[in-house]
């Protein structure tokens, strides 16, 4: 039970290598990791296509002591053995530094100690290296780490990400509160999830979260403070804010174009590359953690998606060449170490339907020496109201296309890139296609094209590949009647109709959203003046790698929502994350000759 700097004690498991039954004394490296998931558990990702039965925490420690380290698994504060209250992020980095300071001065460490860990546990590595905590030499952060929460991870664009509510929901049910009191975490059960999606936005002692009072207090505050200043601020969840005080730990940095993380992600590798520190990048495929497979929603992404046997043997066996390299300081070449980017390119696989019943959108691993790749270039499609997308801007004035957006009916989630969201929603590539297993879907079987308040924009057939690698920027000129909505972008990817799929298929790339209240700044959010006229907004959906095929046709679908993946804007111009009531708003997207809307992708040469 390590002390941490208000006396609460974090539980703390210390694996030392052994000699005839006792711990041997020399000094050595640390392998670190805080989670809030149970640091005597089994995390479900410490798998590989070899080993495919995830270790447990004891089996991964003992493969690690084997090969010369302590290791070190800690449980949060407030988390299954560690003491206090379970604030989500904000005393990582304070709790992460008071432990390395303790490891740092034990006689069995040699100074030096690495981190690694996926999800929140990649949040604890991110927020204890913003203070330069003693003895840290090397990281590697998978899927998280927080850049700016209010961009990524918690808020996007100024919409709330709801799988913070899911999480909460499912978290408490482990919290120490129920785990005292069994009737607490009956209660929770008990609660009709879908339900309560339904009854949003949640407020106090009116949520399933009511019951531990600690968890509904934390997950409200950042769904209503929704102003950038010093409640985002600060350490574990605002890394941008401390990249020029962070020393220059050699760091692996990765994510996946299906996960929630891949913006925070970029944005840690070009705020920490500036610096001078060694860095990888990998970016694969798939969903939250899930490198191990190829099959992510209805799509199947080819025999090249998991990361064994294309960037290395597995993971483990890359993290274990880094910790060689900088924890033992090997001076071996390592040509896989050598490689600062390591991105899969999506597409390319027919589109024929599997024998599993999957759609092979297939691609292949890429290697490049930063991101975007150098040879990548900025390409401009333009929105015209014949709903045409082209690389021609528009000639014509006074153009521009108008929907009805109702918060009651929101446009539903399909896929995405999302994590933590079960029950109510999950990521990955899917047909965009009502379904009854998507919530909040009325019309199974009609694509979301044929709603009303969905406006899109495709280009003719593809006369030859468009392979995309890099940001996606979507330029919108917008007025609406309310003040405050929201607009969302859709990247797709439309498959030609074939035997398979005689409708063709029409595959999510990736999505964003932008509420107007925040069209000047987040710092200070200004509702919409009856007098104000066109707006002209940027939507920034994730970054992704794909390559659009001849053949097909390259879409963007512009709405107002995107519900259960964000919070819906009820658009009365109330406070964030407490209106009871909602007002239908008419949008309107402007694509004239004077009011150029667009998206920019980046293109590489074939």
């Amino acid at each position: 039970m390590i002390p941490m700097r208000d006396g609460v004690r974090l539980a703390t498991d210390i694996y030392r290598p052994g000699r005839d039954g006792k711990a041997a004394h020399d000094p050595l490296p640390v392998i670190f990791e805080r989670t809030p998931y149970d640091k005597a558990g089994t995390p479900r990702t410490e798998l590989s296509l070899r080993d495919p039965v995830p270790a447990s925490r004891e089996e991964l420690a003992i493969r690690l002591v084997r090969e010369g380290y302590v290791v070190i698994w800690q449980d949060c504060r407030g988390r299954y053995r560690s003491e206090g209250t379970f604030t989500k992020y904000l005393n990582e980095g304070e709790d992460g530094f008071d432990a390395m300071v303790w490891i740092k001065a034990q006689p069995w460490n040699n100074g030096r100690i690495g981190t690694m860990g996926l999800s929140y546990d990649a949040h604890t590595q991110m927020a204890m290296a913003c203070l330069n905590p003693p003895g840290l030499s090397c990281m590697a952060v998978d899927s998280g780490g927080f850049s700016n929460a209010f961009t990524c991870g918690i808020r996007q664009g100024g919409a709330f990400e709801l799988k913070q509510a899911t999480w909460a929901y499912n978290r408490a049910m482990e919290a120490p509160l129920a785990e005292k009191n069994p009737l607490i975490r009956a209660a929770i059960q008990a609660e009709d999830l879908h339900g309560w999606f339904g009854k949003m936005p949640w407020t106090k002692g009116r949520s399933p979260v009511k019951w531990d009072p600690d968890y509904e207090a934390y997950l409200l505050d950042q769904w209503q403070n929704g102003t950038f200043d010093e409640f985002w601020k600060k350490v574990g969840i605002w890394a941008a804010g401390y990249y020029d005080r962070m020393d220059t730990v050699p760091a692996i940095l990765m994510s996946s174009w299906y996960d929630a993380y891949v913006h925070t992600t970029l944005e840690n590798y070009q705020g920490l590359k500036t610096h001078g520190r060694p860095l990888i990048l990998i970016m694969g495929c798939w969903t939250h953690g899930n490198r191990s497979q190829r099959v992510f929603g209805d799509v199947d992404f080819g025999p090249a998606a998991p990361f064994d046997g294309q960037v290395d043997t597995d993971w483990l066996t890359f993290r274990l060449r880094w910790f060689e390299r900088w924890l033992k300081q090997s001076l071996e070449p390592e040509p896989v170490l050598e490689t600062p980017v390591h991105y899969f390119l999506m597409g390319g696989g027919g589109g024929a339907k599997t024998a599993d019943g999957h759609m092979m959108h297939g691609g292949a691993w890429r290697r490049s020496s930063d991101w975007p790749p150098r040879e990548a270039a900025p390409v401009r499609y333009f929105l015209h109201a014949d709903m045409e997308l082209s690389r021609i801007p528009p000639a014509m004035e006074n153009q521009h296309l108008a929907y009805d957006f109702d918060p009651r009916n929101p446009v539903p989630t399909i896929g995405g890139s999302l994590t933590s969201g079960e029950p109510i929603f999950s990521g990955g590539g899917f047909d965009q296609v009502e379904r009854p297993e998507f919530y909040g879907c009325l019309n199974p079987g009609m694509p979301l094209t044929a709603r009303r308040d969905v406006v899109s924009f495709q280009t003719p057939p593809l006369e030859e590949d468009v392979i995309v690698a890099g940001p996606v920027t979507v330029r919108l000129n917008v007025s609406t009647d309310a003040p405050d909505t929201d607009f969302t972008a859709k990247l797709v990817d439309v498959y030609p109709p074939s035997e398979d799929y005689p409708r063709g298929y029409a595959l999510n790339v990736t999505d964003g959203i932008f509420r107007l209240r925040y069209r000047h700044s987040f710092e200070k959010p200004e509702l919409v003046r009856p007098e104000e006229g066109v707006m002209e907004i940027e939507i920034t959906p994730f970054a992704t790698a794909n390559r659009f095929c001849k053949g097909h046709c390259i879409r963007v679908d512009i709405s107002s929502s995107n519900f259960p993946k964000y919070d819906v804007n009820p658009n009365t111009g109330g406070p964030e994350g407490t209106s009871r009531i909602a007002n239908i708003a008419r949008n309107r997207i402007h694509l004239d000759a004077t009011h150029r809307s667009y998206v920019e992708l980046y293109c590489l040469p074939d």
